[in-house]
């Protein structure tokens, strides 16, 4: 699971969580003036949060093998609390596969220097 070819910064992974939260606010924004077409986008936003926020918040990401357990705790999970969400099965969908994305990321310990808005 872990990747000797490159070391594990915290430091980037939680700055990398931390742009990710801001971008989804700007995103859930976006979608939440545009109206009805766009609440599809603005419950992805919603999960890219969540996933970030609750990531961050804990000191998991400390090692790379407690980042990818507690990712996979996540994504056994059967719901995910939230209040202000358009459809809770859209939401959790897409909660879904942003973990799943960051296992990924997790996984191969890379993707996380990128600290573009659109990703």
């Amino acid at each position: 699971m872990i990747n000797p070819a490159t070391e594990w910064a915290e430091d980037m992974v939680r700055t990398w969580l931390e742009r990710r939260v801001a971008a989804s606010k700007l995103d859930q924004a976006a979608a939440d003036r545009a109206g009805y077409a766009a609440q599809d986008d603005y419950d992805k936003a919603a999960a890219e949060e969540w996933v970030c926020r609750t990531l961050h918040a804990t000191d998991y990401t400390a090692t790379q093998a407690s980042f990818a357990k507690r990712i996979k705790d996540l994504i056994g999970q059967d719901t995910y609390p939230v209040a202000g969400i358009n459809d809770d099965v859209r939401f959790e969908r897409h909660v879904r596969g942003q973990l799943r994305k960051l296992a990924k990321m997790t996984k191969a310990n890379a993707g996380f220097d990128n600290l573009l808005r659109y990703q």
